[in-house]
């Protein structure tokens, strides 16, 4: 995990406002905000995250999304590409992966 995303996630687990370079957190009523490069890529919450790509999914957002998702999501939740397409990969209620095609505002919990 890059060193921009660790600062993030632990904005978000303190419940701060932080920015460095391209990446802001803002925390409103115990929701953190997460903005890349000024547009919304996700909303986490004591229960939920919400999944946004911002209007560009690119490499960039993937990575601080799969950031976000490692230390705030369930193990093995994470966001791919397959053939120029996102998904994300998620548990089924027995434990098991289930490929959900990305969509921006999904919400997990």
């Amino acid at each position: 995990m890059r060193k921009i995303e660790s600062q993030m996630n632990a904005a978000i687990t303190a419940g701060t406002d932080w920015k460095s370079a391209n990446t802001m957190v803002t925390t409103v009523n115990g929701v953190s905000h997460v903005f890349l490069h000024g547009n919304k890529i996700a909303e986490v919450g004591d229960n939920f995250i919400v999944l946004m790509d911002g209007g560009w999914q690119s490499n960039t957002t993937k990575s601080r999304l799969n950031a976000i998702l490692r230390e705030h999501g369930i193990p093995g939740e994470c966001v791919f590409q397959e053939k120029f397409q996102w998904f994300v990969n998620m548990k089924n209620s027995k434990g098991e992966d289930l490929k959900v095609p990305f969509f921006s505002g999904m919400r997990l919990n």
